[in-house]
């Protein structure tokens, strides 16, 4: 007990750490709710209430988009379960938002202790990895699962060293958990980008095992690693299966439209390279590593609340302060900058002179390659080859998030080069070199920033804020005169931000550099030095993250309820007791919220991964048709007889029953009753075969979708061949059972024939019977359901079940066993030798 009281010491004061940045919202129970949390709650509504109320989860909701699977929605699994026991345990059952910034820490110090990093050092590493800004800003834009995927990376690295260390078992144990908690956290992108990391590490140790000529005790704990690796894949290889299959139908996955122009734009097998590199870090940017406010900091901050900025403002503009953002960067928004603290950043340069080794080439390599990458559009060639030529690069946006590499590298190799320091404290004198050039590349920078701030920017003005301004001129909004003075008076309050924090960065790596001198001439004790640094980073880091997430944020927990409260409209359209139709809300940003999702079935939604077709429907048709039909129905004022269902065909065929139409000034809303919506299933006379998406896409053009059904040949077969097959006007086809993963309906018709489902198709999962005989699916319309029906009267059943999901939930109990075992074996072998020694 007495050999571990330090680690459980450090383990406590992470945990006071946490409730104290918090606080006291944690105290209080209060919330973040940010739009992508609302977002969240909205979308996983109808999927919430189904579990409710019969304890089973389905994987399909209609509640936005159409339909579609819930697999990044809501992705839950049996499987999973004990590995969320054990995520609660390694959070201490702490708080919410509490327990993100203690797994941070806790990870972190981990990574360290398996390095062999004293106990008291290793709790700085921690402190300086966790309160890097981006983390915060992450919980304060609610990306969560992002956050969780981060934390588990340093714990999974800890399980490679240890195996590269001698420790196999524990190494193999340690690599499985993690990967496996990692991969549940289902934040792909980020597992991806520390994939490389990995790899950085993989080569420093087997650089390290070829001079020391021990490759087979390399090989081996590689050996270890890959199974290690793969039991914590395959516990959740339901996730990563239904995720995998389910990306190749969204906009993460190859269209099959042929496009031209712009549009063609689009890589080889996912996203646009325009969508994947319009968040891209600036080159000069990068420089908020060491001053935070380099590019001013957050877009979602005015000039106006700043008071540094306000001190050089001109009271004749003071009226368009408030117009104006801090933030003055090359992205098109951003929540704030990433900094890793100034003092953390020149221990790092400190460290890529005096410390040795394959692994610090490692670091500098990863931190290199990271920062390089993030800055996408701007340095096209390297991100070209990238997205062209590296597997699964090319399925994710927003390449600036790439930085998490530098934000882990740099405070590791930070924390070497202080041991370095800690242990020899001579190398301040011997290789003074290094430490002036570390100097001169952090507080020299940060030096010039204060007394020339615009000596390494491109300008404090960006070139849209320049053309907005000159808008303004040309309307008359501003008078021409006061342009030139207003774009001056910018220039210095953005340049006030820059110096202001180019000081405070000097002023903190002066005051660290201070500690390492007075340690080195014997003035200070090492525990009083990590004590002061630990100080200093506390109150650098601490005071930048509470500009992006601080208490006021904080609301009480009945605004998550509140946000989704039931309108007056909602209640009227949810007194149609009709089992499955959809409504279009006119009064938000369609599809950019959830709140509708949260009580109906939305055409609209919010999601970052919807499905590819539905979104080239929204694109080419939806779009188009929702201005037309509001402008008809409003022109109309609202009496659907008067109005020409002709202008909004596909929004019918989606069964759009109900139109939410904004009234008046207070954002009251009035609901619509639509008529012409062509309800939940028909019979058509026609079927017309395409044979490509640009045919079939084109076609809803000119068809009426309740009379012909466009189909791509492919389906030819599943349709029998069908073209004429004349609907009987007394055929009827009728939705008797709803629920979001099973529907039934009763058909009656005289003769075969065609019937189109006005549900969202989707390839994999959905199982079809005709009076409980096996049926198959086609796809019409380019995004609808279609189905051979006989004549006669028939109860047709179409159940979301996918069979893969039974096959990968065997696999992961099987995962799951091994790595139980391997715990199992590791005890007993620890146990065997604790009863040696004794």
């Amino acid at each position: 007990m007495k050999k571990i009281l330090p680690d459980l010491i450090t383990i406590l004061a992470f945990a006071l750490l946490s409730f104290a940045y918090f606080f006291p919202a944690d105290v209080e129970n209060r919330i973040l709710f940010q739009h992508d949390i609302a977002a969240g709650a909205g979308a996983g509504q109808e999927a919430k209430q189904y579990h409710e109320q019969t304890g089973e989860r389905t994987r399909w909701t209609n509640s936005l988009f159409g339909g579609m699977p819930t697999y990044q929605i809501a992705p839950s699994y049996d499987s999973t379960k004990p590995l969320q026991w054990v995520q609660n345990i390694y959070q201490l059952f702490l708080p919410n938002y509490v327990c993100l910034t203690f797994m941070l820490m806790l990870g972190f110090y981990i990574l360290l202790r398996a390095f062999g990093i004293p106990v008291w050092l290793a709790g700085l590493g921690g402190i300086m990895w966790a309160f890097s800004s981006y983390f915060f800003i992450l919980i304060s834009a609610g990306h969560i699962w992002k956050f969780i995927t981060l934390a588990y990376v340093p714990p999974t690295l800890a399980g490679i060293v240890l195996a590269y260390r001698g420790k196999l078992l524990w190494g193999g144990i340690v690599t499985a958990l993690f990967v496996a908690l990692q991969v549940t956290s289902n934040h792909v992108q980020m597992s991806y980008y520390f994939f490389f990391v990995i790899l950085f590490f993989i080569g420093a140790y087997f650089e390290k095992a070829w001079r020391n000529k021990t490759l087979p005790q390399f090989f081996r704990a590689t050996a270890v690693l890959a199974v290690a690796a793969l039991i914590g894949v395959a516990a959740n290889i339901s996730n990563l299966y239904h995720t995998y299959t389910y990306s190749k139908e969204t906009m993460r996955g190859k269209s099959e439209l042929v496009q031209t122009g712009d549009a063609a734009r689009q890589t080889s097998g996912g996203l646009d390279r325009d969508y994947i590199t319009n968040w891209s870090y600036g080159i000069g940017e990068t420089l908020t590593l060491l001053v935070p406010n380099f590019k001013g900091g957050s877009s979602a901050a005015t000039l106006a609340q700043s008071e540094t900025a306000m001190e050089k403002a001109n009271p004749m503009y003071a009226g368009l302060y408030n117009s104006f953002p801090q933030y003055f960067g090359d992205q098109p928004w951003t929540a704030g900058p990433v900094y890793v603290g100034a003092f953390v950043l020149f221990l790092f340069v400190l460290g890529c002179f005096i410390v040795k080794g394959p692994l610090k080439w490692a670091l500098i390599g990863a931190t290199f390659f990271s920062i390089v990458l993030a800055w996408g559009k701007n340095f096209m060639p390297l991100t070209d080859f990238f997205i062209d030529y590296v597997p699964m690069y090319n399925k994710f946006r927003a390449v600036s998030s790439i930085l998490v590499i530098a934000e882990f590298t740099i405070p590791l190799l930070a924390i070497f080069a202080l041991k370095r320091v800690l242990d020899e404290p001579e190398i301040i004198k011997k290789d003074r070199r290094a430490f002036a050039i570390s100097i001169l590349l952090t507080a020299g920078v940060a030096l010039l920033l204060v007394l020339a701030p615009s000596s390494l920017s491109s300008g404090f003005v960006p070139v849209q804020e320049a053309q907005m301004l000159q808008n303004a001129v040309d309307q008359k909004m501003i008078p021409g005169t006061e342009l030139s003075g207003i774009l001056a008076n910018l220039q210095d309050m953005r340049a006030s931000l820059v110096s202001a924090d180019a000081l405070r960065s000097f002023v903190i790596i002066a005051i660290g550099c201070a500690l390492l001198l007075l340690y080195s001439r014997g003035k200070l004790r090492s525990s009083l030095t990590i004590a002061g640094i630990t100080i200093l980073c506390i109150a650098d880091m601490w005071s930048v993250n509470k500009r992006y997430l601080h208490d006021d944020q904080f609301v009480p927990r009945s605004i998550q309820t509140e946000t989704f409260t039931k309108t007056k409209t909602d209640e009227l359209i949810l007194q149609d007791t009709a089992p499955d139709y959809r409504v279009l809300n006119f009064a938000t940003n369609t599809f950019n919220e959830n709140n509708t999702s949260y009580w109906h079935k939305n055409v609209g939604g919010y999601h970052a991964a919807k499905l590819r077709r539905y979104q080239e429907m929204i694109d080419r048709h939806i779009s188009p048709e929702m201005q037309a039909a509001y402008g008809a129905i409003a022109a109309a004022g609202g009496e659907m007889d008067s109005v020409d269902a002709g202008k909004f065909r596909i929004l019918n065929m989606l069964n759009t029953k109900y139109f939410i139409f904004p009234a008046g000034q207070q954002g009251q809303t009035t609901p619509i009753l639509n008529p012409y919506a062509y309800g939940n299933a028909w019979f058509v006379d026609k079927v017309q075969y395409v044979n490509n998406a640009n045919e079939e896409i084109d076609a809803l053009d000119t068809i009426l979708p309740t009379e012909t059904a466009v189909v791509d040949a492919r389906f030819k077969d599943i349709l029998k061949g069908a073209t004429d097959v004349h609907k009987d006007s007394l055929s009827t086809i009728r939705l008797t059972s709803y629920a979001p993963n099973r529907l039934v309906y009763e058909t009656d018709n005289t003769q075969d024939g065609v019937a189109v489902f006005s549900e969202i198709y989707y390839p994999d999962g959905w199982q079809a019977t005709i009076d409980g005989q096996p049926a198959r699916l086609a796809r019409a319309d380019y995004i609808l359901r279609s189905m051979y029906v006989p004549a006669g009267k028939h109860t047709i059943e179409m159940r979301f079940d996918p069979k893969s999901l039974h096959v990968t939930e065997g696999i992961a109990y099987a995962a799951l066993a091994l790595l139980i075992i391997g715990v199992m074996a590791a005890v007993l072998i620890a146990r065997k030798k604790y009863s040696a020694k004794k």
